[in-house]
């Protein structure tokens, strides 16, 4: 399997810990924390637009 490239979110800004995105070939989402890399969630791009969605109700940051 080709390793994954993983690009920082434009929502995190200059901040240290940042939230990192990569496409798998399967063509799900994967995410993860650059503080903690070794764990990653994967997603499909309906769920994480479901939880953008959820957050952005419940007036979290991210829009």
């Amino acid at each position: 399997m080709a390793p994954l490239i993983w690009q920082k979110s434009s929502f995190s800004g200059e901040a240290a810990n940042c939230v990192d995105v990569a496409v798998a070939p399967d063509g799900t989402l994967r995410l993860r924390e650059s503080d903690d890399p070794d764990v990653v969630l994967t997603a499909n791009r309906a769920g994480l637009s479901t939880l953008r969605a959820s957050i952005r109700e419940s007036d979290g940051v991210w829009a």
